[in-house]
């Protein structure tokens, strides 16, 4: 059963990912994920400018702990459901929570300043 997560890629230190991106990043096609968005309330990409979806890490986790739930451990829609509630993406270990640590002063301003460039977007 966990061959197939260790199959799936890494997910890069970004902080947006397109719906083609997290489609490659999960093993799942664009259109299971719009619908898996309207199924689990707990999935919900940003959108921007012409309605273009943008997942964030949590986002990532949580489709890939559904995946897993449906595909690998072989959960219907609505047992998923109840699983995921007590599901927290935190939890999981984030790649940009190390380099955060060993982050050099410039990629800490980077990263600031990106947060507010978000707030004022959104």
């Amino acid at each position: 059963m966990n061959k197939t997560i260790q199959t799936l890629p890494a997910i890069p230190n970004k902080r947006y990912f397109s719906i083609g991106e997290t489609s490659l990043l999960c093993a799942v096609k664009p259109h299971v994920l719009r619908y898996w968005e309207q199924e689990f309330s707990q999935l919900k990409p940003s959108t921007r400018t012409g309605g273009r979806r943008y997942y964030q890490l949590k986002d990532i986790l949580i489709v890939r702990k559904i995946r897993e739930l449906l595909y690998e451990k072989g959960f219907t829609i609505s047992g998923a459901k109840k699983q995921l509630q007590v599901f927290k993406p935190s939890e999981q270990p984030q790649p940009s929570s190390e380099s955060k640590q060993s982050s050099s002063p410039l990629e800490n301003l980077i990263q600031d300043l990106e947060l507010v460039l978000d707030q004022i977007i959104v």
